[in-house]
Parts: structure tokens; C-alpha cells; sequence
């Protein structure tokens, strides 16, 4: 299911700047979207959006991937600036292929890493490929 179809207020109705769209969109709505790379290839969905409460930006997406009606699927933080929107498709691409996302550093539901970790952070934006934002939270 799409942002377009989560959207129980009818936010995504219009794309114009008298409303919200691409740019500004409600985090519930993304929970669930389709996740793929710029093969096709479907790497999984969205299952919980992580916010760095003190500075107010999104951290990382986790996506799942693999396993079958939740038994044996692995979660991954994918950093945020790492996901594109497809506005077209109604989904996310993320530029990795299906056999690098399949060995990147993961967790199972029952074991969350600590992502304010600086040092588990920087391996996974590395990882992916982004910058890590800058020391600046607020304390």
C-alpha cells in the first residue's frame, strides 16, 4: 500500500504549494511503502520511521527484507538520505542491489541496536554511502 492509499486525510489530494506533497509528508502514511532499487528489484517496506528527537530531523528508515509473513525477515536503519522518493510509482528507491542490501549490517525485531550510538551511526551511513549529520544535537 502507497502514501496515496494511507492518506486518511486527504493531504495528497492536490500537488500544488497549497498543500502538503513531495517536499512535506505525514510520517504515517510512509510507514508500509514499497521500498526498490533502481534495478526493480523490491527490497522490502518501510516499517517504522526513527526520529533524532533533539534536533527534530529523520534518522533512518527501517526497512525489512526477506523472511515470510514476518517469520525470518531482517530489519536494517537505511539513513534517511538515502531513500529517494518516487513520486510516480508511490514508493522509495534505494540505490543498492538486492545482494549488498542482503549483507548490510541488520538486526532482528527483538534486538535493536542503539541508534543514538555515534560509532554504530557512522558504520551504517558509511555503509550506505551518506554523510553523517553533523555532532550538533541538542542536549
Amino acid at each position: 500500500m502507497s502514501y496515496i492509499e494511507r492518506d486518511t486525510y486527504g493531504m495528497y489530494k492536490r500537488y500544488d504549494s497549497t498543500g502538503p506533497g513531495p517536499e512535506t509528508m505525514g510520517a504515517s502514511t510512509l510507514i508500509g511503502n514499497d521500498v526498490y532499487n533502481v534495478q526493480e528489484e523490491d527490497l522490502g517496506d518501510i516499517k517504522e520511521i526513527m526520529l533524532d528527537v533533539a534536533s527534530g530531523r529523520v534518522s533512518y528508515a527501517v526497512l525489512s527484507f526477506g523472511g515470510f509473513l514476518g517469520m525470518g525477515e531482517k530489519l536494517f536503519a537505511v539513513p534517511w538520505a538515502a531513500l529517494k522518493l518516487d513520486p510516480v510509482n508511490h514508493r522509495f528507491i534505494l540505490d543498492v542491489d538486492k545482494e549488498r542490501l542482503k549483507n548490510a549490517p541488520g538486526f532482528d525485531k527483538d534486538d535493536w541496536p542503539d541508534m543514538a550510538d555515534q560509532t554504530w551511526g557512522r558504520q551504517i551511513h558509511d555503509y550506505y554511502g551518506t554523510a553523517y549529520p553533523d555532532n550538533s544535537r541538542l542536549l
